[in-house]
């Protein structure tokens, strides 16, 4: 088969380390890839094998590359178009239908859409989910990467709940492991010093790592730790001043992006993701891979999953710093009951797998392929 990806922007997220982890494995199976973006520029694009093919369709906006997109489709008629995040979902929707390829398209969601599209702030995002209701269903299938994902879907597009596939994100592999063993050369890392709480994402409204700034104020003044955030974005300025208004800027740490969270990750006592909504959050079963204990908002969607209903890590509500708090200084004062929640969670980490999910990919689009036209 040949496997087409479409991710517009090809950067540093969730969305694009998981590509390439799918990528690789069709690759491993004897299949062709091509990855089509706008804007080829993550460092992801350096662990990108040679036998996959980057196609560049050099456009700035990702509405104005239906043409190419409709191009391409035309000359390489790829066996099937896999496409994610809601944008590239409908431009994929329309080269498909203009292009009139035999392409299976397979369109996917990687957030909660009702949080997302929540507090409509431009025009853009009052019409998205009208064109989300109207040509999802042109998709030959919709997967969703979590459960809690595919319920609100289903409540957006107005579906049975079973017409959309979930499948996992490709997370939970060998090499997580083996860069956590990686030197880690930062000082509030080295032997003998205070715990440290670790967050990454981007420093975005989606991620709220203000209510953990805020939740470590708090921890601070009864605990002697540091916290450290991995990531960049366009909330750095407001999260230095919070940190500084505080009293607390000395012990918070942003490093911005780096190459190997999981060093950090395998070396922190605790990590906590903080997010507003998230669809399945990498970074939660990344952490617990890397053998870390781990709070989180009760955030839609993908936490409350990943963490068994809490048995395998502590789940607070969304932008409450003092509950935050209060399950943070738990699992530091109390090792043993974080590690037995610990286990408890890694226990079930196969789900996330790269077989588990590739196989499931390779299903869905043979599955297509064999139904009568």
């Amino acid at each position: 088969m040949k496997v087409a990806f479409f991710i517009p922007y090809f950067g540093d997220g969730g969305v694009e380390r998981t590509t390439l982890i799918l990528s690789q494995m069709f690759i491993k199976d004897g299949h062709s890839v091509d990855i089509i973006t706008l804007k080829p520029w993550g460092p992801f694009l350096k662990q990108m094998p040679s036998e996959i093919r980057v196609v560049n369709l050099h456009t700035r906006r990702t509405l104005t590359a239906i043409p190419k997109l409709i191009t391409y489709l035309r000359k390489e008629q790829p066996t099937a178009l896999i496409s994610a995040q809601h944008y590239a979902n409908i431009v994929s929707i329309w080269a498909c239908m203009l292009s009139r390829a035999k392409t299976k398209l397979i369109i996917t969601e990687r957030l909660a859409l009702s949080e997302a599209f929540a507090n409509k702030r431009n025009f853009r995002e009052y019409v998205l989910p009208l064109l989300i209701r109207w040509f999802y269903q042109k998709a030959e299938a919709v997967v969703a990467n979590s459960e809690g994902g595919a319920e609100d879907l289903a409540c957006i597009l107005g579906w049975m709940r079973q017409r959309i596939h979930v499948i996992y994100n490709p997370t939970y592999d060998d090499s997580i492991l083996e860069k956590s063993q990686e030197p880690l050369n930062h000082p509030w890392f080295q032997p003998g010093e205070p715990p440290v709480i670790l967050g990454v994402g981007r420093l975005t409204h989606q991620k709220d790592f203000a209510t953990l700034i805020r939740a470590f104020a708090i921890v601070r003044k009864e605990l002697e730790c540091r916290l450290v955030i991995l990531g960049e974005g366009e909330e750095r300025p407001k999260l230095e001043a919070l940190a500084k208004e505080l009293g607390i800027g000395e012990d918070v740490d942003l490093p911005g992006f780096v190459d190997n969270p999981y060093k950090y990750m395998a070396r922190a006592s605790l990590f906590v993701l903080s997010s507003r909504y998230e669809g399945l959050p990498n970074v939660l079963i990344e952490a617990l891979a890397c053998g870390t204990p781990v709070v989180s908002t009760d955030c839609p969607s993908g936490p409350r999953e990943i963490l068994m209903n809490g048995k395998g890590g502590l789940l607070v509500p969304v932008g409450n710093a003092e509950k935050m708090a209060t399950a943070i200084l738990k699992l530091l004062r109390d090792k043993s009951f974080a590690q037995s929640l610990l286990q408890f969670a890694r226990e079930h980490l196969d789900r996330f797998k790269p077989e588990t999910c590739y196989k499931a990919y390779l299903r869905l689009i043979e599955d297509e392929q064999n139904k009568k036209p």
